[in-house]
């Protein structure tokens, strides 16, 4: 039997941090829970990864390249309405879903590491650039770094509200009212009648 591909054994490691930290974080998580979800043995795990941080380093770039990836992919089908109001929801309702993972990243990356927290802000501020850069391709009236980081808190805000099962939030009715809003703009916008044409 061949040993196993380097990638199939990294992603078994990767996939396991992730299911882990959907029900604790990542001071609550040890290499050999890690090892036991990823099937594989302890020394396996320490051939690939020396500590927990390295392998959320990984999480977390996969994580953002997930969401980077996804947005292009998204924002470059020309099949797709991706006017402004359209890329705010695509981008709240993403972010939305993996509130999971991204509410754990913002916590470990606050747990006084600074290493970690330097790599999560790092890939936060590109994907922050990304999002920018396909806004302003869609608007002139706003000023699109503002606009990314609004949707960017928006998101956070959004993930802490369904954390803390704050039910006196509506978190449907803020997005659809964010997008009336997006809607409204785009009514104003010499860019988005272009693109209409």
């Amino acid at each position: 039997m061949a040993a196993p591909r380097n990638d199939d054994v990294k992603t078994k490691i990767l996939d396991a941090t992730e299911a882990l930290l959907k029900e604790k974080s990542l001071s609550d998580i040890s290499l050999a829970e890690i090892a036991d979800i990823a099937d594989i043995s302890k020394g396996t795990l320490y051939y690939y990864y020396k500590s927990k941080t390295d392998i959320y380093f990984d999480v977390t770039s996969r994580y953002f390249d997930q969401q980077w990836q996804d947005l292009i992919n998204w924002t470059d089908n020309k099949e797709k309405d991706t006017s402004i109001h359209r890329l705010v929801m695509y981008v709240v309702d993403r972010n939305f879903r993996s509130s999971g993972t991204r509410l754990h990243l913002i916590n470990a990356a606050s747990e006084n590491n600074e290493e970690l927290r330097k790599k999560v802000v790092e890939l936060y501020n590109a994907f922050e650039d990304l999002i920018t850069q396909k806004i302003a391709e869609r608007t002139s009236l706003v000023d699109a770094k503002y606009l990314a980081d609004l949707i960017l808190l928006a998101c956070d805000g959004l993930i802490i509200q369904a954390s803390i099962d704050n039910r006196s939030f509506d978190a449907d009715a803020f997005v659809l009212k964010t997008v009336e809003y997006m809607k409204k703009l785009e009514l104003f916008d010499p860019k988005a009648a272009e693109s209409d044409q």
